[in-house]
């Protein structure tokens, strides 16, 4: 397995419109994601206090995004009503070819390190669908715990909601 030591978190910017859509477009991340229309054109222009939008790079490459929110503060209250001191992350790996090699674990790391750096942050929320088995067995290796299925916000699908507290995260 390539050690993905080279992976670093940038934002991301009005540059990364193109690869970003095209991301969008791989059966992978639709499979993934099915129901999202990122609105890219507009949301690459808001920076709300709430969000980070970023990309990973191995060296110069980019090969994935991350998005981090505050649950609490985000616009749409997507995840309903909850706490302080969340964040809550989405990830993926742009390209198919880059599946399988250590980039997602070293993806997550480097946007939980980012997370937990702040230091009212408890605790980080997922929500991989249902049915995306793979992913589920990805977070909990990480150390995810699973909370409950359910719909979130206008999505059609069930999710599985997963945390990770701060203390299994230190651990």
């Amino acid at each position: 397995m390539l050690q993905p030591a080279h992976i670093f978190l940038r934002e991301a910017t009005t540059a990364d419109l193109s690869l970003l859509q095209h991301w969008d477009e791989q059966p992978h991340v639709l499979e993934s994601d099915p129901n999202d229309d990122w609105n890219w054109e507009t949301e690459l222009l808001h920076n709300p206090e709430w969000r980070l939008q970023l990309i990973a790079q191995l060296g110069e490459r980019p090969i994935g995004f991350v998005q981090i929110i505050d649950p609490a503060l985000e616009e749409t209250h997507y995840w309903g009503d909850v706490p302080p001191g969340l964040r809550a992350i989405d990830i993926w790996i742009g390209e198919a070819t880059d599946l399988g090699k250590g980039y997602g674990t070293e993806m997550m790391r480097l946007a939980l390190n980012r997370c937990f750096e702040i230091p009212d942050v408890t605790a980080v929320l997922i929500d991989p669908l249902a049915s995306n088995r793979r992913a589920h067995v990805f977070y909990e290796r990480l150390g995810f715990r699973f909370v409950e299925q359910r719909t979130l916000g206008d999505d059609d699908d069930e999710c599985y909601i997963y945390r990770l507290d701060r203390e299994v995260w230190e651990q």
